[in-house]
């Protein structure tokens, strides 16, 4: 499906969610793509009750067989140098979100976000917020009605005691890119009565 395909792998600091992404990377590798992976600086510094930075940095390093993107300056490379035909953001943030709407390019893993637009090529996000339903709600909106920019599907997933969080359906992430690369956003976009594991 993804035969020589150069995907990109963004992952943000939803501390959490991020354990879920590892399966996937390498089912994306097995199904034929070249994997880069991207971190912000929160992952890459900052050990949670979750992970480890350097654990977590060395398992994907492992995984791909090369280094994780940390810096600006690298992630910039791959506009001219080494495009990507497709970059992922999962999870993404409310936080990076919110930048990466308004234009706020000041890490590694929006950089490359970034540069895949440029070359006209897609980006798929794959949201993991608090406030998917409050101030962070027309962020996601304006990136969907970006041209270029693709959802991973997402729904509620506390509706009474998040009535404001949204999470995405991981386990999606394949067939969102598969469209996204088709120029096509998997539908439905927002899932009902879902609940993240």
């Amino acid at each position: 499906m993804f035969t020589e395909k150069k995907i990109g792998f963004g992952i943000t600091g939803s501390f959490c969610s991020i354990n879920n992404v590892f399966e996937l990377i390498e089912q994306l590798q097995n199904n034929g793509a070249e994997i880069f992976c991207f971190v912000t600086p929160n992952v890459f510094n900052l050990d949670n009750r979750f992970n480890n930075a350097s654990e977590l940095i060395k398992k994907l390093e492992d995984i791909t067989k090369k280094s994780v993107v940390s810096e600006i300056t690298e992630a910039e490379k791959f506009g001219p140098f080494c495009p990507l035909d497709c970059m992922v953001i999962a999870p993404i943030t409310g936080n990076s979100l919110a930048k990466f709407a308004n234009g706020i390019t000041d890490n590694a893993v929006l950089m490359s976000a970034k540069t895949t637009l440029r070359n006209r090529k897609p980006v798929v996000l794959a949201p993991f917020t608090n406030d998917a339903l409050g101030i962070n709600g027309t962020n996601i909106m304006k990136l969907m009605n970006t041209k270029k920019i693709f959802f991973v599907p997402f729904g509620q997933d506390d509706p009474i005691k998040k009535p404001t969080s949204m999470t995405s359906d991981i386990k999606k992430l394949r067939d969102t890119i598969n469209e996204a690369m088709k120029e096509r956003q998997i539908q439905p976009v927002i899932i009902e009565n879902f609940h993240h594991e």
